[in-house]
């Protein structure tokens, strides 16, 4: 037997292979943080990529607007916003001249409490701050995208600024790719008309994790910034820990490309075949505090899965289904052609998740160990369920047969497997 912990919650859970089943753990290639995050925030600023420094860019009679994720994001916006400030003033810039817009695309607002927590007191004191809200009435037209069609709108304080920074964090994103760079434009300070234009487009079969080329949202959200006419970005990778590994600054998409790299060689992983069954925990708490957040490890896993084959999801789900727009699209619609024609016709953040649960239910069948009530999981989410890991093996076993094969993906939610493609050689008849 090989055993395998997988972290659930605050704790791990021990998984037990047969060792003839078990084809290997596919984990993430961690890197360690800076030694210090502010200088290496500060360096970034200093040694922007492809782009004049911020002091060169910036007048001190300037109004600037600079974007910061909202509370659902983990980016260190206190770090960036400080060096950012800090950079500001040393060109002349004076605090009264800087907004912060909070990018909730459409998300709600954010409390003061929360704008404290991201920002950090002193920030928070020094510089007026702004929760974009997506359906405002004084939207500002900017243009529409050429490839795709989409009227762009943005929030009227971004669009007057002189100068506009972008801050935020560069990771794998279901259907944007990456998030990061552009993303803090569309949807970020977006209309929620922009929005829904855009994300309807994430039916498209290139529109999906650590796809940058030929996928229709990704471009769309890079032709709504150039629009938008972004002046700097300043972008961080964080390694599991949420520890900044290395931070990026200057062009919206050079400097935005530099740290899709940097997420690729962490957790780009190749693998050799597709398994029978892959166990995938999201990675214990915060990722798998519910199934909304915890199912991006079946997402990260499904390409390593053979067709029929099974994925078992370990996440505790303490706070159960995690989001109300999941739930009740799962309820309505139920089936996939449904829901794609749901996405189509009003895409409501939250339905994606719906999508891609019945997308993957179609490949392969999946058992959830968690804490979730047994009617949820199985009635609304469709799911099969277990309440140990290895009860869920067994009962893949029984569904794949005793000899299928075994990958463990211990922290799926930051993990992306491919399957290497070994091209055939053809040999030609000699003579």
């Amino acid at each position: 037997m090989v055993d395998v912990w997988l972290p659930y919650g605050k704790t791990e859970v021990c998984l037990r292979v047969p060792t003839r089943n078990f084809l290997g753990s596919i984990e993430p290639r961690e890197k360690p943080a800076v030694p210090d995050a502010k200088a290496e925030v500060e360096r970034a600023i200093r040694e922007p990529i492809d782009s004049k420094k911020l002091g060169e860019i910036v007048r001190p009679e300037h109004k600037i607007a600079v974007v910061v994720d909202d509370a659902t994001r983990p980016a260190p916006s206190d770090l960036m916003v400080q060096a950012i400030l800090d950079e500001l003033n040393r060109a002349g810039v004076k605090d009264e001249n800087v907004t912060v817009i909070f990018g909730c695309g459409t998300h709600r607002a954010v409390t003061r409490d929360e704008a404290v927590r991201l920002l950090g007191e002193s920030v928070f004191s020094h510089v007026k701050t702004v929760s974009h809200d997506c359906k405002a009435a004084d939207l500002v037209y900017v243009g529409t995208t050429n490839k795709h069609g989409t009227n762009v709108f943005l929030n009227r304080v971004f669009a007057e600024a002189d100068v506009r920074i972008l801050t935020g964090d560069v990771c794998f994103h279901y259907y944007a790719g990456y998030g990061g760079g552009r993303k803090s434009v569309l949807p970020g300070v977006s209309g929620e008309e922009t929005i829904k234009h855009n994300h309807a487009m994430l039916l498209d079969a290139n529109a999906r994790t650590g796809v940058l080329d030929g996928n229709p949202v990704h471009e769309d959200m890079v032709e709504a910034a150039r629009l938008a006419k972004v002046d700097f970005i300043l972008n961080v990778v964080t390694n599991g820990k949420g520890e900044v590994v290395k931070a990026f600054a200057g062009d919206l998409e050079q400097a935005f490309m530099e740290g899709v790299k940097a997420v690729d060689e962490m957790y780009r992983v190749t693998v050799d075949r597709r398994a029978d069954i892959v166990v995938v925990s999201s990675g214990g708490e915060p990722a798998d505090v519910n199934l909304f957040q915890a199912y991006k490890g079946v997402d990260n896993a499904i390409d390593v899965v053979k067709r029929g084959g099974v994925i078992i999801l370990v996440a505790e789900c303490l706070e159960g289904h995690g989001n109300e727009v999941f739930y009740d699209w799962m309820v309505r619609f139920g089936e996939l052609k449904a829901v794609e024609r749901e996405v189509k016709r009003n895409f409501v953040l939250g339905g994606h998740k719906a999508y891609y649960l019945l997308k993957a239910l179609q490949k392969a069948q999946i058992i959830l160990v968690s804490s979730m009530p047994d009617y949820y999981a199985s009635n609304v989410f469709k799911v099969k369920t277990a309440r140990a890991v290895n009860d869920a093996l067994n009962e893949a076993f029984n569904i794949v047969g005793k000899a299928g094969k075994v990958w463990a993906m211990p922290y799926g939610n930051f993990t992306l497997p491919e399957v290497k493609v070994v091209e055939e050689q053809v040999v030609s008849p000699s003579g």
